[in-house]
């Protein structure tokens, strides 16, 4: 998630001073207590990183399941907000070292913050009837402004309380508390937020992301009240310049003075030694050296930030069940931050001294190469993982194709010609042509095995509708497509045909949950007419109960005229065990209301369902409809899956996240360690600066392939990234063995010399 990078870019934006400075620090902080102003920051700093982490958690599962986006829309909007969250990082360190100082920058930045979040959250009320786009994506832009702008300033802010070097001690003691209150913010909101997405009911919908986004948006006014009321116990240092702003001057000022002369200089940074002094000018030289490096290491959080979109879409189509609780898609994202906290000791005291022994691994750089590849292969992983999960989504349709699924609910085998073949149906079986050209068919249904009962064939003509588009920023194919037809007779036993005009959902669940709906066909509910005609389902424990209404006008017979059943709209449910509960609310006169039970049925993670009612078994000579219908054992409830479960457990997710998070650690922190140990003392924020914008423009690299269509599948799409990180650290190795050390003056003989 990220969280350790910012960290580490945190500690190191504040200057330490280097161990020869530490002169009897032990006798000078009895002299000096404590700053009580460092605990408003601490605080401060858990809300907000509690705030941005919620937010961030349920952000995708938000662009596609309440703005209906797609999920190629949905991950480029995400990773443009986060390449506009490490990007921003330059706009605050500007203000905050040229013009306003920390504070005011960090107060205003946090209102602008808050905002967005307020913003967000009323966006996500259904109630307020808000254009949910517009206002959902400027609160979106908010947001970003507010966490990137005050990012270099909190950690520094908070270095800013301590006299150095007499408080060196006391300065390294408040940054694990600092380094704490990040982790525990963003371990807990990460793990807390989906709950209260899914668990909680809200406006009539079975999920709540309005208080999702709610709870975040008032920890980050939380946050802002304490950081405004230790105002008063505050050290502020006025600001002197940023030394990016200096940095980027000095290296214009070059290229200009030597395009407008003929001078031969030994480097052509040397250009601005008029208005530059040496010592600055041989700083920004070892800097572009360094920056040179980091091209590559964009690519790294392309892969790395995916745990957010693409890693967390992946997880909405597994299964997730453990026990009696069922993880959350949304929650995996808490693996990483759980897994640094067990990393960090253990590649320190453990895996680092152990290749240690075996001079392997040794150098900074190869640490880089060696965490570039192992991210690479986290997507190998992903990608295989990807591959197996396709087996489980609903086959690939063109515009011009369709789905049709035959429900057999004649109490025998029957015999479906179809286009010129003899098809069997077993009883209470479904048969499901897949990828049938959309055109006009010929039908034949014969029951010859049926004994005790001679059912008549039935002949048909069927024409299943094309594919349908949706067009919204970009034109997609949805996985519509799919038609039900069920195979019922009449009271002559006269073999019938029955469809719903609505198409089967086949798409693969956006949030996991299995989906359901309810067809009743034959002329035993035809001839009911009932004003209301609902399913109740029920579970044991009474958790969750849905109620399923009947359209009487939308099944309609394919011979002879008027309805023939009633079709219900598509629910999503919880993957539980229900009884199923058929009502009648009476005819139009007497108004009475007839309860039936009837078979209960189990759903899936990630399944799609019809469930079909008919009448069980043939008419009797001395049928009376009043009576029958009130029986148990006059309907038969058939669980037909359209689109299949989730088989393969969230679990198998921690493969791919182990790795990754083993290449952060090598990758991201060694990389901050080595930028920070060659570059020189007063470019330490410039290497910060640069260090964020690798992470800005390591999220564009995946806006830009996601809105290329490269790939129909997923797996194609890992697997490309993870070549792109293979090639990229091929390119790497190379820098790196042509890289020169850099040759830092040591600071206490600087001062010698002076």
């Amino acid at each position: 998630m990220g969280s350790h990078m910012e960290q580490e870019s945190r500690r190191k934006d504040t200057a330490l001073p280097e161990p020869e400075f530490k002169r009897d620090l032990e006798s000078t902080n009895e002299k000096l207590p404590y700053p009580k102003s460092v605990y408003f920051i601490v605080v401060n700093e858990f809300c907000e990183r509690f705030s941005y982490y919620g937010m961030k958690a349920v952000l995708v599962l938000y662009l596609v399941n309440v703005l209906q986006y797609s999920e190629d829309v949905s991950t480029v909007i995400y990773h443009v907000f986060s390449f506009l969250c490490y990007f921003t990082p330059l706009l605050g360190a500007m203000l905050a070292d040229s013009f306003l100082g920390k504070f005011k920058t960090i107060f205003y930045l946090s209102v602008v913050y808050a905002s967005g979040n307020v913003l967000l959250s009323l966006a996500a009320t259904p109630a307020l009837f808000l254009p949910p786009i517009p206002f959902s994506m400027l609160g979106l832009g908010l947001i970003a402004l507010g966490t990137g702008g005050i990012k270099p300033c909190v950690a520094a802010f908070g270095g800013d309380q301590f006299v150095l070097p007499q408080q060196t001690v006391q300065l390294a003691s408040f940054f694990s508390f600092f380094y704490m209150s990040i982790n525990a913010g963003s371990l807990i909101s990460t793990a807390i937020t989906p709950i209260i997405r899914s668990d909680v009911q809200c406006f009539g919908q079975d999920q709540c992301y309005s208080l999702a986004f709610a709870i975040p948006a008032a920890l980050m006014i939380v946050a802002l009240l304490v950081f405004l009321a230790g105002k008063p116990l505050y050290r502020e240092v006025k600001p002197s310049g940023n030394v990016v702003v200096k940095l980027v001057k000095c290296v214009a000022h070059a290229i200009s003075r030597k395009r407008n002369t003929s001078q031969s200089r030994t480097h052509w940074l040397d250009h601005a030694d008029d208005d530059y002094d040496i010592r600055f000018i041989e700083d920004v030289k070892i800097v572009l050296r360094i920056l040179y490096l980091y091209l590559p290491i964009p690519v790294f959080w392309a892969l790395f930030d995916q745990q957010g979109s693409r890693w967390t879409l992946q997880a909405t189509r597994m299964d997730g069940v453990v026990g009696s609780y069922t993880i959350k898609p949304d929650q995996v994202q808490v693996i990483n931050p759980a897994l640094i906290l067990i990393f960090i000791p253990l590649f320190d005291n453990a895996i680092y001294p152990l290749l240690g022994k075996c001079r392997l691994i040794k150098k900074p750089l190869q640490r880089l190469i060696v965490g570039g590849i192992l991210a690479g292969i986290a997507f190998i992983i992903s990608g295989v993982l990807e591959l197996e999960l396709e087996k489980t989504y609903p086959n690939k349709l063109t515009t011009t194709q369709a789905n049709l699924n035959f429900v057999n609910t004649l109490p025998c085998d029957i015999t479906v010609n179809f286009n010129g073949n003899d098809e069997e149906i077993a009883q209470n079986m479904a048969r499901i042509f897949e990828a049938v050209e959309a055109k006009t068919y010929k039908l034949t249904i014969k029951a010859p095995k049926c004994t005790g009962t001679e059912f008549q064939q039935g002949e048909f003509e069927i024409t299943p509708k094309k594919q349908q588009y949706e067009i919204d920023e970009t034109p997609e194919v949805k996985t519509g497509g799919g038609f039900t037809y069920l195979i019922t007779f009449d009271i002559a036993n006269k073999i019938q045909l029955a469809y719903s005009q609505r198409s089967d959902d086949r798409e693969k669940p956006k949030e996991g949950t299995p989906k359901v709906r309810f067809i009743l066909a034959g002329e035993f509910f035809e001839k009911l007419s009932p004003k209301k005609t609902y399913i109740s389902l029920f579970n044991d424990d009474g958790r969750d109960d849905y109620d399923y209404v009947f359209d009487v006008i939308d099944t309609n017979r394919t011979s002879g005229s008027g309805n023939i059943g009633h079709t219900t709209d598509t629910q999503e449910v919880e993957p539980l065990p229900y009884e199923a509960t058929l009502v009648f609310g009476g005819s139009e006169s007497s108004g009475d209301t007839i309860r039936v039970p009837l078979k209960s049925f189990e759903t899936q993670l990630g399944a799609s369902y019809v469930v079909t009612i008919s009448k069980n078994g043939t008419y009797t000579a001395d049928f009376k409809l009043e009576e029958e219908v009130k029986k148990p054992e006059n309907y038969n409830l058939q669980l037909i899956t359209i689109t299949k479960e989730s088989s393969i457990h969230m679990a198998w997710l921690l493969p791919q996240y182990i790795v990754l998070t083993a290449a952060e650690i090598m990758f991201s922190i060694t990389g901050l360690e080595f930028s920070y140990s060659q570059a020189p003392v007063s470019m330490k924020s410039v290497m910060q600066s640069a260090w964020l914008l690798t992470v800005a423009f390591g999220n564009l690299i995946v806006v830009i392939i996601a809105l290329i269509p490269l790939f129909d599948e997923q797996s194609k799409e890992f697997f490309l990234f993870a070549g792109l990180m293979f090639v990229d650290m091929m390119w790497f190795a190379y820098m790196a063995w042509r890289y020169v050390p850099a040759k830092l003056e040591d600071p206490s003989k600087k001062k010698e010399n002076e």
